[in-house]
């Protein structure tokens, strides 16, 4: 257990790093974004970002890979038919639910 000492230091250093992060391209960054590439790219960034913090997280979270992976596809294929994130979410987890309660009994 964290003790309450530590814990603030944490959280100060946590929430210094976001105000520097945040901060330091307002001010180094002072005109208008003109060169299209880095326009582009920094538009992308936000989505490969947290495609890359989700997608593994994905795969590691469930107790089987292939309910994993039929989640996944359930929400791959439900997300491309412009369902609300709610629909997406919600038909992935059950999805889950369902293919490891099938697993569970089946190997059992």
């Amino acid at each position: 257990m964290v003790e309450t000492g530590q814990f603030f230091l944490y959280l100060l250093v946590m929430a210094g790093v976001t105000y520097l992060v945040r901060m330091v391209p307002m001010v180094l960054v002072k005109k208008k974004i003109t060169n299209t590439f880095v326009r582009s790219f920094l538009y992308y960034v936000p989505y490969a970002v947290l495609s890359v913090m989700t997608i593994p997280a994905i795969f590691s979270s469930t107790s089987y890979l292939a309910s994993a992976i039929c989640g996944f596809a359930v929400a791959l294929v439900l997300s491309y038919f412009n369902r609300s994130l709610l629909v997406v979410a919600a038909s992935a987890c059950g999805t889950v639910l369902v293919v490891e309660l099938i697993i569970k009994y089946l190997i059992l």
